[in-house]
């Protein structure tokens, strides 16, 4: 242990240190102030990334500091990167808040390799994902003519996708082992996440919405029903009856992400209803699906399930609001054809690139100077954090 702590003092305290000292001089040469946002949402953006993704992440029973403490590193380290390239690159009209909105795919990616990668990676990972995100956002809307608004709700499906693809670049898991394993505590507490991501949702959706209030009141119906059908389904699927943690955590926020497409668009409010129910079951059902086929298939290891959790509802919304462009079509808007193709294409695009940009990023950080670990010591709190109370219950 002396050993590793003495090479984890000489790399990753330096790394931040130079990192920072990069986004100094790149402030100093091309950044103005961003003031394109209310402060009320963005503390509600901040609230779902410090606490709601901070506390969704600790389910891990020996894992909880770094998915707590280096989640906040990350968000810090990537809201700095994140403003740095709205404002850089000169097209994108998110201000501030966009630039908070921007670091959500990277704490979903960070969920797809959770335990697996040390500090270190995690900020080269949080760099690269903010820097090909954002260039993503700006062919989305300047080529491929796809709104702010939708491009900014892509941000599930590249965290998704490029998390995964990262994720697959990292060996596996012995299968049922000990540490990668969550206890009743730690279960509670990833709940507490998820409480938290539920209430501010509705806030994340709206943000950067024209229409406001008809986008939280679909939001929030579209949450509560894919809440309540989480634990119906969850009853129904379980052997003994009995709700499961696991189900209510990854399902409960399955309509807000499927929502967040179509949110302004929905005029009654049973559509919000329905598309909240379906979120929720394929979701669901999804997990059990992909669960028999990522791992033995595959080969890939999703250490909190962001595919079914935040990828899967994501594509559901992606196609549910072509769907709804197409009645346009067929009803009253002939001249949208093309918006719609535009935005399959954007959404393709967008999946596309976080597979490719993925991967590469995989292979990047499993070069020996960022000193990948071993399989053996994933899921270990002791690499990076004290504890003085080492030799009792850990």
């Amino acid at each position: 242990m002396p050993s590793t702590y003495l090479s984890f003092r000489c790399s990753v305290p330096w790394l931040i240190i130079s990192v920072e000292a990069v986004f100094v001089v790149f402030y100093f040469l091309f950044s103005d102030m961003l003031t394109f946002f209310t402060y009320s949402d963005l503390q509600d953006v901040s609230h779902m990334l410090i606490i709601g993704f901070g506390f969704f992440l600790t389910f891990l029973k020996r894992y909880s500091f770094s998915s707590m403490g280096l989640n906040l590193l990350i968000i810090l380290l990537g809201f700095q990167c994140s403003i740095l390239m709205e404002n850089v690159s000169l097209f994108l009209t998110g201000g501030m808040l966009g630039a908070a909105m921007n670091v959500v795919a990277v704490v979903i990616s960070i969920g797809a390799v959770l335990g697996k990668i040390n500090p270190m990676q995690s900020i080269v990972m949080t760099v690269v994902e903010i820097v090909v995100f954002c260039m993503s956002k700006l062919i989305n809307m300047y080529i491929l003519k796809a709104s702010y608004l939708v491009s900014m709700m892509h941000v599930h499906l590249f965290g998704a996708y490029f998390g995964l693809a990262v994720s697959s670049r990292f060996s596996e898991p012995p299968p049922r082992a000990e540490k990668n394993a969550s206890t009743p505590k730690s279960d509670l507490l990833s709940m507490l996440g998820t409480l938290f991501l539920w209430v501010f949702w509705p806030s994340f959706n709206s943000a950067l919405a024209e229409e406001k209030d008809k986008v939280i009141f679909n939001t929030c119906l579209a949450l509560a029903v894919s809440a309540v059908t989480a634990f119906a389904l969850s009853g129904l699927i379980t052997k003994d009856g009995k709700f499961r943690m696991t189900h209510i955590h990854s399902a409960a926020l399955a309509g807000g992400i499927t929502i967040g497409y179509a949110a302004d668009s929905i005029e009654y409010p049973w559509i919000a209803m329905i598309l909240g129910l379906l979120a929720s079951v394929i979701s669901i059902l999804g997990s059990l699906c992909l669960q028999s086929c990522l791992h033995p298939t595959l080969k890939i290891h999703d250490s909190s399930g962001v595919h079914f959790t935040f990828g899967l509802p994501a594509v559901f919304g992606a196609l549910a609001q072509v769907i709804f462009w197409v009645m346009e079509i067929q009803t009253e808007l002939p001249s949208i054809g093309s918006r719609v193709v535009l935005n399959i294409g954007a959404s393709c695009f967008t999946i596309s690139v976080a597979l490719i940009t993925g991967l590469i990023t995989g292979l990047i950080l499993n070069l020996k100077l960022l000193k990948p670990i071993p399989v053996s010591k994933y899921f270990e709190d002791q690499m990076y954090w004290e504890f003085p109370h080492l030799a009792v219950g850990f």
